[in-house]
C-alpha cells in the first residue's frame, strides 16, 4: 500500500479548520446589545446593573487596558428551534489564550454569576439563561449580562518586549465585540470533531510501521469520505460511524494508568493584579460548577485557601455553588496552604503558617483535612518541607516544576522525598510535564514514555484544564477524557481525585519507591532570589515584625499587663503576609502593578504591627525614666536575655580609627584609599580573614541578559562580563556614638552607591549598610567577600535549619547551583575556623573557590544586591534601596545563627520602669525559639515553637516564666500529638538534628 499518511493528515487539518469547526453552530439570530463602560476599577454587579446602558452593536470598541465593560444581552429564542440544543455565543474580541486576554463572567438579570467566558469557552447554554439562571425554552425571552474584563493580551511569545502591562494605558479601547448570537449547537458535529482529534493525536504518536496507526488513518479517511461539506450537520453521524471500531478497541492490559484531575492553576497574581485574580477565581469556579452539572464524573482540584476565601468574601452566590460542589466531590480542596507559595524565600514560621491558615480554612469551611501538598509551579522546594508537611497532618506532595530543569533531568517521578531532618513524604511529579494538560494524544504518550518508574509502578497523575490565568477544564477536555479512558495504544485515563491517585500509588509502590534526600533545587529561575528588592525586603521585615508582635503581646497578656490579645488583627495580618509569598509575588516575577501594591501593603502592615508591638512593650515596661531594651532575638545581647527586656550593659572596649585601620581589640579592619577592605584580622585567632591579594566588600557589576524569562532567570554566562566597581566619589572616616564608621560613595552608569561600614565595640563583625540609587538596565550588582578559608561546601540558612551546597563544580548537578538562596546567613568554614555573611533582606548568593599560587584556597562569598530585568516590569527596582549585611569572622554555625537573628531583630528601646523576664527560658543556645504566641483557639494557652539549629542532637529544658498546669506536644495546627511531662514548671526533651517541636502550655 502506498504511504499516504501526509495526504490524509493534511486533508484532516483543513477539514477541521474550514469545514467542521465553523459548523458547530447552525442557525443563529443576533442578540440585542447594550453596554455600560465602568469608569475606573471594577464594581459590584448590583452597582453595575443599576447604571444607564447605551445601545450597542457588533464591532463596538470597548475596554482600555485593565478596564471593564458591562454588556446587556437580550432576545427571543425562535419557537421553530424547539427540540434543538441552543446556546448564546459571545465573542468579546478574544485574541490570546484563556486567562491571557479578555475574559467575561455571565450574570443573570438580577446579577447572579453563572459562567465564565474566555477564548476557548465562548458559550452559555440555554439551560442557564432563563429567569435567574433557570432553563429557558424555545419561544422564551432571555436577558443576561456579561462583566467583560479588558485584560491586555500578554505577549508571552515575546517576553522581552519593553511593554509595561502593569500600567493602565490610557483610554484607548483594545478590544472589539465580535459576536453576540443565539445559535443552534450541532452536538453531533462537535462530537465528530472530538472523535477525529482524539484519533489523530493518538496516531501521530505511533510509529509508521504499527498496524494501529494505519487502521486509524484508514478510518479517518473513510470518515472524511462520507462527510458532505455542504451538509456537515446532516452527515456527521455517518462520519462518526466510520470511527466506531477504532474508538472502541480497549487499551492494552499493560497500558500506563493516568489519574486525570481537572485543574486551573490560577496564579494569585502575576501578569495581572490581585483584584483581577479575584475575578478570575469567580469565573473559573462558575465554569467548573456549571460543567459538573453536565459531566458528573468531573473532579476539579482547587488549591489555595486564599482563593476560596476570596469567593466567600466577594461572591456569595458563587460561594454557595462552590460549597455544594465540594460536598458532592466535584471540587476538591487540595494543597493545605494559604497560597501556592514560593518555598525558597519565606521564613520558617511563615512557611509553617501557610499550612496553619490553609488547612484550618478547609477544616472550618468544608470539614476537610487536606492530605496532599499541591505546588505544581513554585521555583524549587526547600528541604524543610517534608517535616512541615508531616507536622501539618498531611502526607503527600506534588509538583511538576522540576521538569523545567535546564541541566539535569530529575531521575524520579514517584519517590520518597527526605527532608533535612530525615522526615520523608511520598512525592509525585506528573510525567506529563504540565499542569495545564489538554489530554491530547501527544501529551498522554509523553506521560507514558517519560514515566521514570516504568517497570516498577504503573500510574501517574495528570492535571488537565486551562491554567495560570485560570479557566479550568472545558467540556471538550472532559469529553476527550471519555474517549481515551480505555483506548488501544493509549494510556488508560480515569478522572479521579488526587487522594484516590495517591492512595493507589502509595499502595502499589510504597516499599520500593526510591529516596531523594535534600532540597529540590530548580535549575532555572535562579534570579527570583533577587528580583524586586522592595517586595523581598517587605516580606522579611513583616515576618520579623509578626514574631515581635506575637511575642510581646503574649508576654503582656500572660503578665496581666494587657487585657486582650490581638487575635483577629494578627490573623488578618498573617494572611496578608502569606498572600504576598505567592510564587509570583515574593520571587519578583509579577507586573509593576503587583509590586507597587505590595510595597504599599507592607508599609501599612508594618505600621499596624509596630503599633501592636509598641502597645505591648509599653505595657510591659510601665512608667518610668529608665531606658529598657527589648530583645526579641532568641539569644542574649547587650546584657539583655533573649526574648526579654532590661537595661543594656556597657559595650566594653572602645574602637579606634587610625590611618584607615579600624580596631576594637577583637578585630582590625584595614580600608584602602579605594574604600575596600584589604585586611580583616581576627586578633583572637591571630588570623587574616581576607584572602591574599584580594579585597573585601568589592562591588561587582555584571551584564545580565538571560536567554529567557528576564525577571526569573540569570544564566551562568553572566559571569563572563563583570566590572569591578572601584571608582570613588568620596571616603570619610569618623567615630559616631563610639562606633568606628567609614562612608564610601561610588558612582557608575546612572547609579550611585553609598556604603557605610561600622565596627562596634567588642564585635567580631563588620556591619555594612548599602544605600543604592539604582538606575541601570539589564545589570546585576553583587558584593564580593573573598576569604582565606578552604571550604568544599557552604551552609545556607533555610527554614528551621540550614543546608550544605558544594563550592566546587565536580558534576553537572553541582555546576547548576551557580546561584543559591539563603535566608539570614551563609557560612563557609574549615575545621576550626569559619566566616559568615548575614543580611537583613537579601536572598541570592553565589559561593565558589579558587586555588592560589601559594597553595592556599580562596573561597568567595558574593551576595546578590540588585537586578534590572525588563520583563514583566521594565522599571524593576529603579530607585533607592537600603540593605544591610555583616561579615562575621571566627564564626561557626551557632554564631551565624545568632548574628542572623541579630541583624533582623534590632533592639527596641522603651522608656519605662521595669525589665521583662523572658516568657520562656531555654537552657541550650542551639535550640531556637522561633515563635511564641497564644493558642489560636483563644483558650489562653501559650504555644512555643522551637527547633534544633545546628544539625546536631540537642537536649534542652524549656521553663516558662508563668505557672504551667500542663504541657502538650502539638502539631502546626495546635492539635495534640503527645503529652509531655512537666517537672519543676519546665519540660525537658531531646531533639534530633533540625527537629521542629511545638509545645502548648496550659497556664495554671
Amino acid at each position: 500500500m502506498h504511504d499516504d499518511r501526509q495526504l490524509i493528515e493534511e486533508r484532516l487539518r483543513r477539514a477541521l479548520r474550514e469545514r467542521l469547526r465553523p459548523a458547530i453552530y447552525g442557525a443563529a439570530v443576533p442578540l440585542d446589545i447594550e453596554v455600560w463602560h465602568a469608569p475606573g476599577e471594577p464594581v459590584s454587579p448590583a452597582e453595575a446593573l443599576a447604571q444607564t446602558y447605551e445601545k450597542a452593536e457588533i464591532g463596538l470598541p470597548w475596554g482600555p487596558a485593565w478596564g471593564t465593560a458591562w454588556f446587556k444581552f437580550s432576545g427571543e429564542v425562535p419557537a421553530e428551534w424547539a427540540g434543538s440544543e441552543i446556546e448564546a455565543v459571545i465573542d468579546l474580541g478574544f485574541s490570546g489564550g484563556p486567562g491571557f486576554s479578555a475574559e467575561g463572567l455571565v450574570h443573570t438579570s438580577s446579577g447572579r454569576p453563572l459562567k465564565g467566558l474566555h477564548p476557548r469557552q465562548t458559550y452559555a447554554p440555554l439551560s442557564i439563561l432563563g429567569k435567574d439562571g433557570t432553563a429557558a425554552s424555545a419561544g422564551d425571552s432571555i436577558e443576561f449580562y456579561v462583566e467583560a474584563a479588558a485584560n491586555p493580551e500578554i505577549p508571552l511569545d515575546n517576553a522581552y518586549a519593553k511593554v509595561d502591562i502593569g500600567e493602565k494605558l490610557g483610554d484607548h479601547p483594545i478590544y472589539q465585540l465580535t459576536r453576540a448570537d443565539l445559535a443552534v449547537f450541532n452536538a453531533e458535529v462537535w462530537d465528530l470533531i472530538l472523535d477525529l482529534e482524539a484519533l489523530d493525536s493518538l496516531q501521530r504518536e505511533l510509529s509508521a510501521q504499527e498496524p494501529r496507526r494505519r487502521e486509524i488513518l484508514r478510518a479517518l479517511s473513510r470518515a472524511l469520505d462520507v462527510l458532505d461539506y455542504e451538509n456537515v450537520a446532516g452527515t456527521a453521524t455517518d462520519a462518526r460511524a466510520q470511527l466506531t471500531d477504532v474508538l472502541s478497541r480497549p487499551a492494552h492490559a499493560s497500558a500506563h494508568q493516568l489519574s486525570a484531575v481537572g485543574h486551573a492553576h490560577i496564579d494569585s497574581a502575576w501578569l495581572w493584579p490581585l483584584r483581577e485574580t479575584r475575578r478570575k477565581v469567580a469565573r473559573t469556579v462558575s465554569n467548573v460548577a456549571t460543567l459538573a452539572e453536565e459531566y458528573p464524573e468531573l473532579v476539579f482540584a482547587f488549591s489555595q485557601a486564599q482563593q476560596h476565601a476570596w469567593v466567600k468574601d466577594n461572591y456569595p452566590e458563587v460561594w454557595e455553588r462552590l460549597k455544594k460542589a465540594v460536598a458532592e466531590g466535584h471540587i476538591v480542596p487540595v494543597g493545605g496552604m494559604w497560597v501556592e507559595s514560593d518555598t525558597n524565600l519565606p521564613g520558617g514560621e511563615a512557611l509553617a503558617r501557610q499550612f496553619v491558615h490553609g488547612k484550618r480554612f478547609f477544616l472550618d469551611e468544608y470539614g476537610i483535612d487536606t492530605q496532599e501538598v499541591w505546588l505544581p509551579d513554585s521555583f524549587g522546594y526547600t528541604a524543610a518541607l517534608p517535616q512541615l508537611v508531616k507536622l501539618s497532618g498531611s502526607k503527600w506532595f506534588l509538583t511538576q516544576k522540576i521538569s523545567w530543569n535546564k541541566e539535569n533531568k530529575f531521575p524520579h517521578h514517584t519517590f520518597w522525598w527526605e527532608g533535612l531532618d530525615g522526615t520523608r513524604v511520598f512525592t509525585h511529579f506528573p510525567p506529563i510535564d504540565t499542569y495545564n494538560s489538554d489530554l491530547s494524544g501527544r501529551e498522554l504518550a509523553h506521560a507514558q514514555r517519560n514515566f521514570a518508574e516504568n517497570g516498577a509502578a504503573t500510574r501517574s497523575l495528570v492535571p488537565f484544564g486551562y491554567g495560570d490565568g485560570g479557566g479550568g477544564p472545558t467540556r471538550e477536555f472532559v469529553a476527550t477524557a471519555r474517549r481515551v479512558a480505555d483506548l488501544e495504544s493509549s494510556p488508560k485515563v480515569t478522572i479521579e481525585s488526587p487522594t484516590e491517585f495517591f492512595t493507589a500509588a502509595e499502595e502499589e509502590y510504597h516499599e520500593h519507591a526510591p529516596v531523594w534526600s535534600g532540597e529540590l533545587y530548580l535549575e532555572i529561575h535562579r534570579a527570583t532570589y533577587t528580583s524586586q528588592a522592595k517586595t523581598k525586603q517587605g516580606n522579611r521585615r513583616t515576618e520579623h515584625l509578626l514574631r515581635e508582635a506575637e511575642l510581646w503581646a503574649t508576654a503582656a497578656v500572660v503578665a496581666g499587663k494587657l487585657d486582650t490579645y490581638p487575635y483577629e488583627d494578627l490573623d488578618r495580618l498573617w494572611k496578608v503576609a502569606l498572600l504576598h509569598q505567592f510564587h509570583d509575588i515574593l520571587p519578583g516575577s509579577s507586573i509593576s502593578w503587583v509590586h507597587r501594591e505590595a510595597e504599599a501593603t507592607y508599609a501599612k502592615v508594618a505600621e499596624e504591627l509596630n503599633a501592636i508591638i509598641a502597645k505591648a512593650q509599653q505595657a510591659l515596661a510601665g512608667s518610668g525614666d529608665a531606658q529598657i531594651v527589648f530583645n526579641a532575638a532568641p539569644h542574649s545581647r547587650s546584657g539583655v536575655a533573649g526574648l526579654g527586656a532590661g537595661v543594656a550593659a556597657g559595650e566594653g572596649q572602645s574602637v579606634t580609627i587610625e590611618d584607615g585601620v579600624l580596631d576594637n581589640g577583637v578585630i582590625r579592619v584595614t580600608i584602602d584609599d579605594r574604600g575596600l577592605i584589604t585586611s580583616l584580622y581576627d586578633v583572637e585567632a591571630a588570623r587574616e580573614v581576607i584572602a591574599p591579594g584580594a579585597v573585601g566588600n568589592l562591588l561587582q557589576l555584571h551584564v545580565d541578559t538571560p536567554n529567557h524569562w528576564d525577571a526569573w532567570d540569570v544564566d551562568s554566562f553572566y559571569k563572563n562580563n563583570v566590572r569591578d566597581v572601584t571608582e570613588l566619589d568620596s571616603l570619610d572616616f569618623s567615630t559616631v556614638d563610639g562606633v568606628a564608621t567609614v562612608v564610601v560613595k561610588r558612582s557608575f552608569g546612572q547609579s550611585t552607591v553609598t556604603q557605610t561600614l561600622r565596627l562596634r565595640p567588642g564585635a567580631k563583625r563588620v556591619d555594612i549598610e548599602t544605600n543604592m540609587d539604582w538606575h541601570e538596565t539589564e545589570k546585576f550588582l553583587k558584593a564580593a567577600y573573598p576569604v582565606d578559608v578552604h571550604a568544599d561546601r557552604s551552609a545556607s540558612e533555610t527554614q528551621f535549619g540550614h543546608i550544605f551546597r558544594p563550592t566546587h563544580q565536580n558534576t553537572s548537578w553541582d555546576a547548576a547551583k551557580f546561584e543559591i538562596a539563603a535566608h539570614r546567613w551563609v557560612h563557609v568554614g574549615e575545621p576550626g575556623y569559619g566566616v559568615a555573611v548575614v543580611n537583613d533582606s537579601t536572598y541570592g548568593h553565589d559561593i565558589n573557590r579558587t586555588a592560589r599560587e601559594d597553595g592556599g584556597t580562596t573561597t568567595t562569598i558574593r551576595t546578590s544586591l540588585i537586578r534590572a530585568p525588563r520583563f514583566p516590569d521594565p522599571k524593576t527596582d529603579q530607585g533607592v534601596h537600603i540593605v544591610n549585611h555583616a561579615l562575621v569572622v571566627g564564626a561557626g554555625i551557632p554564631e551565624a545563627v545568632e548574628e542572623g537573628y541579630r541583624i533582623n531583630l534590632p533592639e527596641r528601646v522603651v522608656t519605662g520602669a521595669d525589665g521583662v523576664e523572658p516568657i520562656v527560658a531555654v537552657d541550650n543556645d542551639n535550640v531556637i525559639v522561633e515563635a511564641i504566641k497564644l493558642a489560636d483557639d483563644q483558650s489562653g494557652d501559650v504555644v512555643v515553637r522551637l527547633y534544633e539549629s545546628t544539625g546536631g542532637r540537642g537536649r534542652a529544658t524549656v521553663t516558662p516564666s508563668f505557672a504551667a498546669a500542663s504541657v502538650t506536644e502539638v502539631d502546626l495546627l495546635e492539635r495534640d500529638l503527645a503529652d509531655r511531662e512537666l517537672k519543676d514548671n519546665g519540660v525537658s526533651f531531646e531533639l534530633r538534628p533540625f527537629q521542629i517541636l511545638t509545645l502548648r502550655f496550659k497556664r495554671a
